[in-house]
C-alpha cells in the first residue's frame, strides 16, 4: 500500500496531452477559458461570477449604500448601552468605595434601564436617558467639559 501519494501536477507532467488537466491545448492559454482574470465578471454587465462574489464578501457587496455629500463628517463616536455595562461590570471597570469606576473616555453612553449598582463612569458623552438612570441609582457619569464658542463669549461681554 502506498503511504506517500504524488501530487497531482507532478503526475499529470507530460502525461498524455500534456496539458496539466486543462483539456485541449488552447484552453491553457490567456484568461478567456476562466472568465477573466481576478474580478472581472463581478460587475454590471458581465455577473457570471457574481454568486462567488456574494459567497466571498455577503450581500452588501453590491448596490449603493447611500447618499451623503463628501463634506458630511460621519459620527465616529463609539457608543454603548447601559445595559452592556451593567452585565460586564468586571471587564469594564473596577469596584472602590465609592462604587464601580468605569473609564469609556471613548464611548456615549446610552440607554435608559434600572440600574443596580452605583456606576461613576468617566465618558466623552451621554443621553438623557442614561444620566438620569446613573443618578438614581446615586452614581454620576462624567462628562468632558465643552469648550465655549468665541462668537458667543464675545457677545456676552459687549452686552
Amino acid at each position: 500500500m502506498k503511504t506517500h501519494k504524488r501530487r497531482k501536477s507532478s503526475r499529470q507532467h507530460g502525461r498524455h496531452m500534456g496539458t496539466h488537466g486543462t483539456g485541449a491545448r488552447k484552453n491553457k492559454r490567456e484568461s478567456g477559458n476562466r472568465g477573466g482574470f481576478g474580478m472581472s465578471g463581478s460587475g454590471k454587465r458581465a455577473d457570471h461570477k457574481k454568486t462567488l462574489i456574494t459567497k466571498l464578501y455577503g450581500h452588501g457587496y453590491f448596490g449603493k449604500k447611500g447618499i451623503t455629500s463628501k463634506k458630511t463628517e460621519k459620527d465616529k463616536r463609539l457608543r454603548i448601552s447601559l445595559a452592556q455595562i451593567q452585565s460586564n461590570l468586571e471587564s469594564y471597570g473596577k469596584k472602590t468605595s465609592k462604587g464601580w469606576e468605569i473609564d469609556l473616555s471613548k464611548y456615549k453612553i446610552l440607554g435608559k434601564i434600572e440600574v443596580k449598582e452605583k456606576l461613576i463612569i468617566k465618558s466623552l458623552d451621554a443621553s438623557k436617558g442614561a444620566i438620569e438612570s446613573v443618578k438614581k441609582s446615586g452614581g454620576e457619569i462624567i462628562l468632558p467639559k465643552k469648550k465655549e464658542n468665541k462668537k458667543e463669549v464675545n457677545e456676552e461681554k459687549s452686552e
